[in-house]
């Protein structure tokens, strides 16, 4: 007897169909075809258990389980359940009547129960595109597969149970999820707040600066200076996750299985802290199963990097192409994938090995060319990727006891989403641009024209400073951002001086 189950495979952050086709003839054994990978290939015993802990026999027939398309690699654990039940409805122990209206995955263990898989929200999305009428999963799965509207999504518990919600024999209500508004309220809620910040006003309204337009930001500064701290705040002064971004958002955290049970769709913005000796597949991605890295976890949110020359070179390298493109292709003998990553750089550094360069009162211990060798870990091409430079002096006493609390994350926030507004008008005919650090070349002439006294003012600086064409751009898009939030419709000289000032590893007398 023939019968047919579907499921789905993931290819980058995208889910394709998947049918699985049992046939039950003469003979003996049983065989798994359509280029399974080990852990499908496994699936075999683990079926075999759960059918005798759940109170199935398996037939002694010959059995050919066909994943097809065949020419797709099938990796993971999650074809358990849809192979087992495939079975069982060819050995007529089930009805097949209703397999063909749900898409379903999931492990199971050996005495039936149903494990988590990773993929769920990609997976629904899928489903609901192919015209599904439901989506069966691991209860585990459920909150984050029940985001998508117009799907049933049944959540169980054992393979029993999903059988006899085929057969009809038992009913399972499709998950819920709680309404928008109690996402909304928690939206923007963050522990770390601007107000526990004390002075450093020059290095807030800079990152208020990023905010506004999604620039990328190095702080340079001695230890205890206020870094990190500052850094961790950057998503609570970040507009609101739309419903577009969150979906993006939260598929990439279900491939890469970092979504807990009681999660469902994201909408704080992602903040992503990778250590040091991170390596390079672990930042962008891939592997010998392919995952999402850091870049791409990272991605509509903030990807910090602490102590930036401490970073491996080559793992710095790579983030280049995802700087300029704002999605990563991963490339490997057997397999091409690619994963967004639209992210904001926040970097932050000490001047020097002993942290004390240019400190108001303590005194570098560095020999001679020390510094410069710290800062050459960074290459140039990396750093002009960087939009802006900033330097972070000590707080002092007189700030740090202060007993006001500085400005709110909330007040700032008013102010960045009304920046985010009028570039969300400025680029509505632009595809994929929302902000002024997409720009390209085009752009850059259309949209930031540029006084004589700005044009005169920034000819002088690229002399002085000689700047790179690349770093030309990076000084007009902040620049851009400047005067967008001071209601300017062109870019005068005040905004482009302030737009230089924040490249301070541009100027020659650095690290001398």
């Amino acid at each position: 007897m023939f019968v047919r189950s579907y499921a789905s495979t993931l290819v980058g952050i995208e889910a394709i169909p998947v049918a699985v086709e049992v046939n039950i003839s003469a003979g003996i054994g049983m065989y798994l075809v359509g280029l399974p990978d080990s852990a499908v290939k496994e699936s075999q015993e683990r079926i075999r258990s759960a059918f005798e802990n759940s109170g199935f026999r398996m037939t002694g027939k010959r059995l050919v389980v066909n994943l097809a398309p065949a020419d797709l690699r099938k990796e993971g654990s999650g074809y358990d359940l849809p192979i087992a039940v495939a079975i069982l409805a060819a050995m007529g122990q089930i009805g097949s009547d209703r397999l063909g209206q749900y898409m379903m995955m999931g492990e199971l263990s050996l005495d039936g129960t149903l494990k988590p898989v990773r993929g769920a929200l990609p997976i629904a999305i899928r489903a609901r595109k192919e015209g599904f009428r439901g989506l069966i999963l691991p209860v585990e799965n459920v909150r984050e597969a029940a985001v998508v509207d117009g799907l049933e999504v049944i959540g169980a518990e054992s393979l029993r149970q999903v059988a006899g919600f085929l057969s009809g024999t038992e009913m399972i209500r499709p998950a819920t999820v709680p309404e928008r508004t109690e996402f909304a309220a928690t939206a923007n809620r963050y522990e770390e707040d601007f107000s526990d910040v004390r002075g450093q006003t020059q290095v807030k309204r800079a990152l208020e600066i990023a905010a506004c337009g999604g620039h990328n930001v190095l702080m340079i500064g001695s230890p205890g200076s206020g870094k990190t701290m500052l850094a961790r705040r950057m998503p609570s002064i970040l507009p609101p996750l739309t419903l577009e971004e969150a979906l993006e958002t939260t598929k990439i955290h279900s491939v890469a299985g970092k979504l807990g049970a009681e999660e469902g769709l994201l909408l704080r913005r992602p903040f992503r802290a990778p250590h040091h000796l991170t390596s390079q597949v672990a930042l962008v991605g891939g592997g010998t199963n392919p995952q999402p890295g850091e870049i791409s976890l990272a991605h509509n949110g903030i990807l910090f990097l602490d102590e930036l020359p401490e970073f491996g070179r080559s793992v710095l390298e790579v983030l280049r192409q995802p700087l300029e493109e704002k999605r990563i292709t991963v490339s490997r003998a057997k397999y091409s994938v690619e994963y967004p990553a639209n992210f904001s750089l926040i970097a932050s550094m000490n001047p020097c090995p002993c942290g004390y360069y240019n400190h108001p009162t303590k005194e570098c211990v560095c020999g001679p060319g020390a510094v410069a060798r710290y800062m050459n870990r960074i290459s140039g091409p990396l750093l002009d990727r960087i939009d802006m430079h900033i330097e972070v002096t000590p707080v002092p006493f007189a700030d740090m006891n202060n007993v006001q609390s500085g400005e709110s994350s909330a007040t700032i926030r008013e102010r960045v989403i009304r920046v985010r507004e009028v570039q969300a008008r400025r680029f509505a005919g632009c595809e994929g641009v929302h902000t002024n650090a997409m720009m390209n070349a085009k752009m850059l002439r259309e949209f930031c024209r540029l006084t004589p006294a700005s044009s005169a003012l920034l000819e002088k600086a690229m002399s002085r400073l000689d700047l790179s064409a690349r770093a030309y751009d990076r000084i007009v898009k902040v620049a851009r951002t400047i005067a967008d939030m001071a209601g300017a419709a062109d870019i005068a000289p005040n905004h482009i001086a302030e737009a230089i000032n924040y490249r301070s590893l541009d100027r020659d007398s650095w690290g001398k």
